[in-house]
């Protein structure tokens, strides 16, 4: 008995330090978790606001209403974080950051998006500037799409794949390339379904034989950088843990 109480004596303020270590660092977590959530409920009302914002004074109002059914599908994933707060938030900002994206080129249905003259007007180039005649915004969405959302097929492949986070990477990179080759099929279904005209503002393939191509090929570049900085993190994360 004596010796247990000399025990109790001994280890007291090591206990003491460890729950109030313990405390602060449940503390830090809570704290953490409210401030992600503060960020991602910023984001979801701002995606809000630019969504009622681009549907003012349309300049294709059918065709913009055909794009906000992806700023709808967009949106979803966001909504749905915002009560389970799964998505890591890399993978959050991503998407979220690609749906701005896509608002913009909904309200000027991609091929009118003015950002030549905006860049003039702001000084940043020359009016010489711009060579070709080509709005390329639509082909900075599809880069854009494997270089943002990669991040949250990341999370998706990782829920499947839990023992070899290289294969998840993988997984996620090929996730890419199939969901921007299902995007294409899906502007080449609409050429069958419309009209010739309508089915041309959507598509926004100005004339390009080989726009589903390039589209594709962008969105494969945009997603090999990104995967790129994930594996470097994971070499250096994985030497680290060696060491």
């Amino acid at each position: 008995m004596a010796c247990y109480s000399f025990f109790i004596r001994l280890s007291s303020p090591y206990i003491k330090h460890f729950v109030n270590d313990l405390f602060s660092l449940s503390r830090l977590t809570i704290l953490g978790l409210i401030d992600m959530y503060k960020i991602k409920l910023a984001f979801v009302l701002l995606i809000v606001v630019a969504t009622a914002v681009s549907c003012i004074d349309p300049l294709y109002p059918n065709e913009q209403m055909l794009q906000h059914l992806g700023t709808l599908l967009l949106f979803v994933p966001l909504a749905r974080d915002l009560f389970r707060n799964k998505l890591p938030l890399p993978a959050f900002i991503g998407i979220a950051c690609f749906t701005f994206l896509h608002i913009l080129g909904a309200h000027y249905i991609y091929s009118y998006v003015p950002y030549k003259e905006w860049a003039v007007t702001l000084d940043i180039v020359d009016a010489d500037f711009f060579q070709s005649p080509r709005n390329h915004f639509d082909r900075l969405v599809h880069f854009s799409f494997g270089l943002l959302i990669l991040p949250s097929m990341l999370h998706l492949a990782k829920q499947w794949i839990k023992d070899n986070t290289w294969t998840a990477l993988f997984m996620a990179w090929l996730m890419i390339q199939t969901g921007s080759l299902i995007y294409e099929l899906f502007e080449w279904s609409l050429t069958i379904v419309m009209a010739s005209e309508s089915a041309d503002y959507y598509n926004g393939q100005q004339g390009d034989m080989w726009d589903a191509q390039k589209d594709m090929a962008l969105a494969l570049v945009g997603s090999t950088i990104t995967s790129g900085i994930y594996a470097i993190s994971f070499y250096f994360s994985r030497q680290k843990n060696l060491n």
